[in-house]
């Protein structure tokens, strides 16, 4: 687990205008406002007639609706997003990084990020169904974490 400082305008531009985190889980948000708006990513599979197979939405999903209630001419008291890897990029991330891991082993690969209306902060987290003390899961994420805002311009401090 790693805190990253990434550059507040920068990287507000890439989450909420571009599509640099679209294909990430929407575990949950939270956007604070003139009031507190409360998302749950789980996808409500009765909605649909045809349901997608993933258990969340996509953040290119649920972009635009956080945009909208962000969006004005005063900045948000704050906001905190639960991204994750989707289970599909679990299977390849573990592939790319030579990990020993079975996907399902894995509940989930996290980048947890937190605005207090000034400062924006990206903690990575992943978490495991069983309990192990290897850390090579955690150290494979956290440069997988910086390598993504590395390749998206996002530039950042990196810190524990």
């Amino acid at each position: 687990m790693i805190t990253l400082t990434p550059d507040t305008k920068a990287c507000m531009s890439h989450l909420l205008l571009k599509d640099t985190f679209d294909s990430l889980s929407l575990i949950e948000g939270e956007i604070t406002t003139y009031n507190k708006f409360t998302i749950d990513g789980h996808i409500h599979k009765d909605f649909y007639e045809e349901a997608p197979a993933r258990e969340y939405s996509l953040w290119s999903e649920l972009r635009s609706h956080c945009l909208s209630i962000i969006k004005g001419k005063r900045t948000p008291l704050g906001f905190k997003f639960i991204l994750s890897l989707s289970r599909e990029d679990i299977i390849g991330f573990l592939e790319q990084g030579g990990l020993r891991y079975r996907p399902e082993e894995i509940q989930g690969l996290y980048m947890n990020l937190r605005y207090d209306g000034t400062h924006l902060a990206c903690v990575t987290g992943t978490s495991m169904h069983t309990f192990t003390m290897d850390k090579s899961l955690d150290e494979a994420w956290d440069r997988w974490v910086q390598t993504f805002y590395a390749n998206a311009g996002i530039a950042f401090e990196a810190g524990r």
